[in-house]
């Protein structure tokens, strides 16, 4: 089963509210060539690009476990707050 990229977005952003409460700028693409996704981050002039793996993402997506999205998106996360 292959979830939508909006899926994943929402995911990212039920996970960590401080995006929004940041105005910071979240999106999500499927790299079909890397069978990855592709998650962006910007603030103003700040951006910051990691691609999730699809079987990591869509683990997350089915409540098996979000050990590597979590970690990566909130490392994420912290750089913006800390600017």
């Amino acid at each position: 089963m292959t979830f939508s990229t909006a899926a994943v977005r929402d995911k990212i952003a039920e996970m960590y509210p401080e995006i929004g409460q940041h105005q910071i700028i979240l999106s999500v693409e499927f790299d079909a060539a890397k069978d990855a996704y592709l998650v962006k981050l910007q603030k103003d002039q700040h951006q910051l690009t990691t691609h999730l793996e699809k079987k990591d993402a869509e683990d997350c997506l089915r409540n098996i476990k979000c050990v590597y999205l979590g970690t990566q998106i909130g490392q994420f996360v912290k750089n913006f707050q800390a600017a």
